[in-house]
């Protein structure tokens, strides 16, 4: 699930990322990895609410796309059906979420 809140002051999006318990049993680790941390996959981990939710909230400034997917327990990547579009990842087979913001 991703909230878009956009800022007044600022030309900036504050965006929430979260993934819903039922995808997420037995989890111990989930990180957030995309364009807006050079891909570094320990840069945005996600912390775990009391509901079992892991999120995570950053802003991300308006007007530009985003790639990003998760990353689970460090070794299974995950994409997230509320996405705005996806697109072939450049380094495998797989795709990566979209974020236009």
């Amino acid at each position: 699930m991703i909230e878009k809140t956009y800022l007044k002051t600022k030309p900036e999006c504050k965006v929430k990322f979260a993934l819903p318990v039922d995808q997420l049993e037995g989890v111990k680790k989930v990180h957030l990895v995309g364009d807006f941390n050079n891909w570094d996959e320990s840069a945005t981990p996600m912390r775990k609410q009391k509901t079992g939710v892991f999120s995570s909230t950053i802003n991300l400034e308006k007007d530009k796309q985003y790639q990003f997917r998760y990353l689970i327990d460090g070794t299974t990547w995950l994409n997230d059906d509320s996405a705005d579009a996806y697109a072939q990842s450049p380094v495998s087979p797989e795709h990566n979420c979209v974020l236009e913001i």
